[in-house]
């Protein structure tokens, strides 16, 4: 089987953000998802507010697995981390979301490839244009193309690497 290019998202804004995101991805590793490239981590204001800053990143990775087994891979990460389920949008500490899985669309329930609200969503875009400069599978535009599409503010890069 051949490997898949991949676009995760990750963001965490309970407990130690940083360590949150940099064990996701090497859990991620560890379970045979090859990491090509990390973006930077990145801070976001919370929607809704009332929650603590978000911290964001992006990765492009390869995996061998299909779209429903990489669901399933993240959601044992995310509850290994911590996650329990509550409120939509509410505080976590850790979300990694499949944004982008080579050039396939899925519609099921629970998964959509790709993400929905991928194109409304500054703390996504920001370090996926970090991560790829290349217009995005399916979608063809390139994400800092969609960035400038949106509204300014609300995102900062903190320099910290992922």
């Amino acid at each position: 089987m051949t490997a898949t290019q991949i676009f995760l998202a990750l963001g965490s804004n309970l407990g130690d953000r940083v360590a949150n995101l940099r064990g996701a991805v090497r859990r991620l590793e560890e379970a045979s998802v090859a990491i090509e490239r990390r973006s930077s981590i990145w801070e976001t204001e919370p929607v809704p507010a009332g929650q603590p800053p978000f911290l964001n990143a992006a990765v492009r990775a390869r995996t061998e697995l299909d779209p429903g087994a990489l669901l399933v891979l993240t959601k044992a990460i995310e509850q290994a981390l911590g996650r329990r389920p509550g409120p939509r949008w509410g505080p976590r500490p850790i979300d990694v979301d499949i944004l982008l899985f080579g050039d396939v669309r899925v519609a099921e329930p629970g998964l959509d490839v790709p993400h929905p609200r991928l194109a409304e969503r500054a703390f996504v875009l920001a370090p996926l244009a970090e991560v790829t400069p290349a217009p995005l599978p399916v979608l063809g535009a390139r994400a800092l193309d969609l960035l400038a599409r949106l509204p300014p503010g609300g995102l900062r890069r903190t320099g910290e690497p992922l």
